[in-house]
């Protein structure tokens, strides 16, 4: 290598030294300068950890899968329907007209109303708004028959002029067409035309608890497919003020709003146990107590509208008081059963023979306790099939063959309004009896004032408030026949039967009250009451 070619070198790896020089020079200030700035302005949250998303695992329990699996047989119900309410009225978000306080006072107990109900949709009923205006609202359902078959709430179609459903995941409307109802049980069978259908499990409603986890589905304002949980608050609940005859209900505190209405009620393993259809609430809205009709029963009913298309259920003709008086069962000679009140006339139970003050302990050998063992009994029995009826009269028992009738044919005898009777003068001859009533003699003027056309009896005039003739529900106006079994013709009748009595012993009344009818007078019909004797029977 020749000098010149050293000198070369040596100034390339000079300059090269130089270059890595400045260049690390240069990287050392930047780093001390980011150093020196960050140290003059610390981080907001110096300790803190930044946050990081996990990778995808689906979290799934009872309730993620009962949503899964129901939510396809959910379907919305769109009404298109004409109010037939006055334009002077506030709307009305439930068909019974009632109307909530608005304030949650202690004065009522209970809540101010029991609501059925379905979402009010678009250009409903306002204040003012002439009445028969076209408006719209929304229900739910549950696809019960691969063949488009839906189980959903009598009040929400039975007023619908026009039916549409809406499946989950589509957005098309399909129109729906009403297959029959029940009104007893507020249920109803509608159908599409589409087949092919994912259908809901069927449950067991009889086998539910207090306690036990349920999920409801529906279209809460609209808003489809939404799922709330709760549990089974109570079973067979009766609703006051509620013609609930054959309306026992499951009570839940999932919630259930306007739109909710007939959609299923779940239990944890999926399986339909009931159709929501109503809700206690003083706002008109969600407050914890839901109703739900038994899946039991909702069966029993779909299966007869498929067949026949409509429900019908049998009947014997009787009637009897709502509760059981162990006083009145013990005078007519029994421990337990229904106390005879009303034979309807050629009814199934007068035709074999009932009479009334008769006591109904046993159908087919098995016992009846109260009202609704009958009804049942009676109600699931095929028309024209045969009941063997254990009955007490006088204290003797015996068996009757009953044939089971149409309950509608059967309640029709039963219908009847009397003329406007006007009210009764008073009469001097007025005795004060013990028990807390006053009584009077049946004139013959009286019987035709009142439309009275029995023999015998004395009319009540008065009762004193807390008496013992108040707490058996005795009446003014109700005329008494019998006391203790015994014939009353005259005040002195009741004096002297009261005489023997001490306290303790039991008391039956049997009177003749007038029903109201429209124009405020009705049919005279027989009502038994009876209590123990109090130590103070004054």
């Amino acid at each position: 290598m020749s000098f010149y070619d050293k000198m070369r070198r040596q100034k390339f790896l000079s300059f090269t030294v130089i270059l890595f020089t400045l260049s690390t020079a240069v990287v050392i200030g930047t780093l001390a300068q980011s150093s020196a700035n960050a140290q003059k302005g610390p981080t907001a949250a110096p300790d803190a950890t930044p946050l990081t998303i996990p990778n995808e695992t689906p979290l799934e329990n009872d309730f993620t899968r009962v949503a899964k699996a129901l939510e396809p047989e959910v379907v919305n119900i769109n009404i298109d329907y004409i109010p037939k309410t006055s334009s002077k009225a506030a709307p009305q978000r439930n068909p019974r007209g009632q109307q909530p306080n608005g304030d949650d006072d202690d004065q009522g107990g209970l809540p101010d109303f029991f609501q059925r109900f379905f979402g009010q949709g678009g250009g409903g009923l306002q204040f003012g708004q002439p009445e028969d205006v076209p408006t719209s609202s929304l229900g739910s359902g549950v696809v019960v028959d691969r063949n488009g078959y839906i189980l959903t709430n009598n009040h929400v179609v039975e007023k619908a002029t026009r039916i549409r459903v809406q499946f989950m995941n589509d957005t098309t409307q399909y129109p729906a067409t009403v297959v029959g109802t029940d009104k007893e049980t507020d249920l109803a069978v509608i159908h599409v035309d589409r087949h092919g259908l994912a259908t809901a499990r069927i449950g067991n409603s009889d086998v539910l608890q207090p306690g036990d986890w349920v999920v409801a589905i529906g279209s809460p304002f609209g808003f489809r497919a939404t799922v709330t949980a709760g549990i089974v608050s109570a079973i067979s609940r009766d609703i006051p003020d509620e013609p609930s005859t054959f309306q026992h209900f499951i009570q839940t505190d999932a919630a259930i709003n306007p739109g909710n209405s007939g959609g299923p009620l779940a239990n944890i393993k999926g399986e339909v146990v009931g159709i929501n259809t109503m809700i206690a609430s003083r706002s008109g809205g969600y407050q914890g107590i839901g109703f739900a009709m038994p899946i039991n029963t909702a069966v029993k009913v779909y299966n007869e509208i498929i067949k026949a298309g409509h429900m019908t259920r049998g009947s014997i003709g009787i009637q009897f008081p709502q509760e059981v008086n162990p006083a009145l069962l013990k005078v007519y000679g029994a421990d337990h059963g229904i106390f005879v009140q009303e034979v309807v006339p050629d009814g199934p139970a007068q035709k074999a023979g009932v009479k009334e003050q008769d006591i109904l302990t046993s159908i087919n050998g098995k016992p009846i306790y109260k009202g609704q063992d009958l009804i049942d009994m009676v109600a699931d029995s095929s028309l024209g099939s045969t009941l063997k009826v254990g009955i007490i009269r006088d204290k003797k028992p015996m068996t009757l063959d009953i044939v089971v009738g149409d309950r509608n044919k059967v309640l029709a005898a039963t219908d009847g309004e009397g003329p406007t009777p006007e009210e009764p003068e008073a009469e001097p001859s007025t005795s004060r009896l013990k028990f807390g009533m006053s009584v009077q003699p049946m004139t013959q003027g009286l019987r035709q004032t009142m439309g009275f056309k029995g023999t015998g009896g004395v009319l009540i005039q008065s009762v004193d408030p807390g008496s013992f003739a108040d707490d058996i529900n005795l009446a003014k106006g109700d005329v008494i026949v019998e006391l203790n079994r015994q014939k009353i013709n005259t005040p002195a009748d009741i004096q002297r039967i009261q005489a023997g009595l001490k306290p303790g012993d039991a008391v039956a009344f049997q009177v003749m009250r007038q029903a109201q009818g429209r124009n405020g007078g009705g049919e005279w019909t027989p009502v038994f009451a009876a209590g123990t004797v109090p130590a103070n029977n004054q």
